[in-house]
């Protein structure tokens, strides 16, 4: 039976899906915003928010369970220290998706995935009053 089984099977294995799953939240997480096909879209998203879930925790575990499940340490560092804290405040719905236009060639309905609060990048330092034009000026 399949009682509460919705993952889509997207014509794969169970080791090609979460292959593909884990390599899309990866760069979701790298990229900050993908374009993928809907169905993708929408599985993307519920394992896209439910790595913040777990990265929220702030645990070692937790970060060897996300680095087990994306296999890319560049996504696990950034969602630690950027994506987790540009959405702290959020009890979920992390993830937007927007459709955007029907693929060339097969006609294939495509989204774009991104996350609601975009994590900011550090502010660049602030102009010394010295370098400021102004003061040349003076």
């Amino acid at each position: 039976m399949r009682h509460n089984r919705v993952e889509k099977k997207f014509g794969r294995s169970k080791a090609h899906r979460e292959q593909l799953m884990g390599t899309l939240v990866a760069h979701l997480i790298v990229d900050e915003r993908i374009e993928t096909t809907l169905p993708k879209a929408k599985q993307l998203r519920r394992d896209a928010e439910k790595m913040v879930t777990l990265a929220r925790k702030g645990t070692l575990a937790a970060r060897r369970l996300a680095a087990a499940r994306l296999r890319a340490p560049k996504a696990v560092i950034k969602l630690f220290d950027q994506i987790v804290p540009a959405l702290e405040g959020r009890a979920g719905g992390y993830t937007r998706i927007v459709k955007t236009r029907a693929r060339r060639g097969d006609a294939g309905e495509m989204a774009i995935v991104e996350w609601v609060a975009r994590p900011r990048a550090a502010a660049p330092a602030a102009e010394t009053p010295a370098a400021a034009p102004d003061a040349k000026r003076a």
